[in-house]
């Protein structure tokens, strides 16, 4: 379990990110291909087409970035570049990193791994690069830079437009979630497994360390591709966290009119509004009922065991449970 501890200032520094990390969503691609669990809920289906897609794709495509990733926790900190407004943006800071940052991130790497030939896949010479690139090496940090753009290039340019449109979505989601209930309604609603206890974040982890924020804020950061929430450190900047962004966008195989018939035509639509959470109010305005109808219905839908029903601070918030998702989804 990580612990974020918050502080009166905490709260007040909260701030989302107005775009994904185009280059940490670039190493959490690899992890995938190296064999990391994928990710769940709306984009599920998207991201495995993506895989299945770079089925044939060798990971040692992906050069010494395939080094750098690992297929459990730990991503070094320096490719998480939240501020760079684009993806070669974020190589430039990455190439640019000062040395003593990049050895500390890269010691803690070579010392998880014992022998990054061993871990992913027998990629000849992935401890040597490693080291070589913590001692400083220009041409180690020019390696990085080259394998990064052609990765990108190869594997993500043409899915990143969706990314981000995804994101875009996730972003007015915890935007509205925050102008209808404030900063207890953001944190309670960022991921189903999460548990927001105030002053206190809890993050399912294998790993068990606590993390105060120190008065600098948090960064929220929506990914693609991850599977779970990854915390990252900068000095003297608010600590990032990234989470598992939710669009429902791949909940489309049954559409509301085929539902009709088992649900009425009314409740089919509110769970298919709710492919995305919201709030009562929201859900109504989305299915243009009044905002007693559509508790009345999501009352009838979470007793059927398809949706799920939250307070959060003065908000209530609906989501789907697996077996509405399920059901919007076409699954037998």
């Amino acid at each position: 379990m990580i612990r974020l501890h918050f502080s009166a200032a905490d709260l007040r520094r909260i701030v989302l990110a107005p775009r994904p990390d185009a280059l940490f969503e670039t190493a959490l691609s690899v992890r995938l291909l190296l064999g990391a669990p994928t990710v769940h809920h709306g984009r599920r289906a998207r991201v495995l087409r993506w895989r299945r897609a770079m089925s044939d794709t060798p990971v040692s495509r992906a050069g010494i970035l395939a080094d750098l990733v690992r297929r459990d926790d730990y991503v070094p900190d320096f490719l998480l570049q939240p501020n760079a407004s684009c993806f070669s943006d974020a190589v430039e800071s990455a190439h640019a990193v000062p040395a003593p940052r990049l050895r500390q991130d890269l010691v803690q790497l070579i010392e998880l791994s014992g022998s990054m030939g061993r871990l992913n896949g027998q990629l000849p010479g992935g401890d040597r690069r490693l080291r070589e690139l913590a001692e400083g090496s220009p041409r180690s940090r020019d390696a990085l830079a080259r394998d990064l753009r052609l990765y990108h290039g190869s594997s993500i340019a043409e899915l990143w437009p969706h990314v981000t449109t995804a994101a875009a979505a996730d972003r007015a989601l915890r935007a509205e979630m925050l102008l209808r209930g404030g900063v207890d309604a953001l944190l309670t609603t960022l991921a189903p497994s999460w548990r927001w206890q105030p002053p206190t974040l809890h993050l399912p982890s294998r790993s068990t360390y606590d993390v105060p924020l120190c008065g600098r804020g948090l960064l929220l950061v929506p990914s693609f591709f991850a599977a779970r929430p990854f915390v990252g450190y900068h000095p003297d900047e608010p600590t990032v966290l990234v989470y598992p962004m939710n669009d429902g966008a791949d909940a489309t195989n049954v559409s509301a009119d085929a539902l009709a018939p088992l649900l009425g035509r009314t409740r089919a639509a509110v769970l298919a509004a709710l492919r995305t959470p919201a709030t009562t109010t929201a859900l109504a305005e989305r299915t243009g009922i009044s905002p007693a109808s559509a508790s009345q219905h999501a009352t009838v839908l979470r007793n059927a065991g398809l949706v799920r029903t939250e307070r959060t601070g003065t908000a209530v918030l609906h989501t789907l449970r697996p077996l509405g998702q399920a059901l919007l989804d076409g699954s037998p």
